[in-house]
C-alpha cells in the first residue's frame, strides 16, 4: 500500500506540474520522468498482458498498471490464479471433506 500511495502522490505531482508548470529545469525534468515512468509501465503492461486479461475487469487492470506499475503487479502475484482446472479440483475437494 505504501508503495501505491507514492505513486500517486508521484502522479499528482506531474499532473500538478502540468496543470502549473514548476519553475525551470523542475518542470522540464519532471516531464521527462512522468514520460519515463509511463513508457516503462507500458512495458510492464505488455510483458504481464497474459496474466492481466484473465482478470475479470482486464481494462480496470490495463490502468492500474500504467498508475502503478509493478505494486499492482505484486498485488496479483499474491492473488490466486483462477483456471478451470483450480476451480474443479477445489470442488472436489470440498465433496471429500463433506
Amino acid at each position: 500500500m505504501l508503495g501505491k500511495g507514492l505513486t500517486a502522490l508521484f502522479w499528482g505531482v506531474v499532473l500538478a506540474n502540468l496543470l502549473q508548470p514548476f519553475a525551470q529545469p523542475f518542470a522540464l525534468l519532471l516531464q521527462l520522468l512522468g514520460a519515463g515512468v509511463l513508457l516503462l509501465h507500458g512495458a510492464e503492461y505488455l510483458l504481464f498482458r497474459q496474466r492481466l486479461m484473465g482478470q475479470t475487469k482486464p481494462a480496470v487492470a490495463l490502468l492500474q498498471v500504467l498508475v502503478f506499475g509493478i505494486f499492482h503487479l505484486l498485488a496479483l502475484a499474491n492473488a490466486p490464479v483462477e483456471t478451470a482446472a483450480g476451480e474443479g479440483e477445489s470442488q472436489g475437494l470440498e465433496a471429500e471433506n463433506a
